[in-house]
This record gives C-alpha cells, sequence and structure tokens, in this order.
C-alpha cells in the first residue's frame, strides 16, 4: 500500500505566479510527497502525490485558471487496472 495514493497533475494559467510560494503553500498545508511547481509567472505545472487531490485543485483554483488536469489512482496502476 502506497502511502500517497494520488498523483495529482495540473497546469495553473495565471499572473504573478511564484513556484517558489506555490510549493511552500503546497508544502505546509496539504499532506503528500514528490512535489514539483516548475514554471514561470503566467504558467506553473503542478505534480504531487496526495491522498487528498480535491486540496490541490481548490488551492490552484484560487491562484488562477487550471486546465489539463490528471488525477490518477497509483494502487490501481500498481495492480495492473486502469488509474
Amino acid at each position: 500500500m502506497l502511502t500517497y495514493r494520488f498523483d495529482t497533475q495540473l497546469l495553473i494559467e495565471g499572473h504573478d505566479l511564484d513556484e517558489a510560494i506555490i510549493s511552500d503553500y503546497i508544502t505546509k498545508h496539504i499532506e503528500g510527497d514528490c512535489l514539483l511547481a516548475v514554471g514561470d509567472d503566467e504558467l506553473i505545472k503542478i505534480h504531487f502525490h496526495t491522498n487528498t487531490p480535491w486540496k490541490v485543485l481548490e488551492y490552484a483554483a484560487s491562484l488562477g485558471d487550471i486546465f489539463d488536469v490528471v488525477v490518477e489512482n497509483m494502487e490501481r496502476q500498481a495492480a495492473g487496472q486502469k488509474g
């Protein structure tokens, strides 16, 4: 069993985005691991393993327009099922 079940990925499009601030917020407020928050002040890609992907989506939506959202169940994938 995995500690963090959902691989959560998305793009945030907005203005004055700061990958360090976004990364710090997620790290401090949402339990998980394997965080990547990369991009520039208009587009950030998020990759995060968590059990609460909706919290990531809610926070990201507060920053700008979110799209290309993918939430995959890694336990199902490990069992050979669709994630």
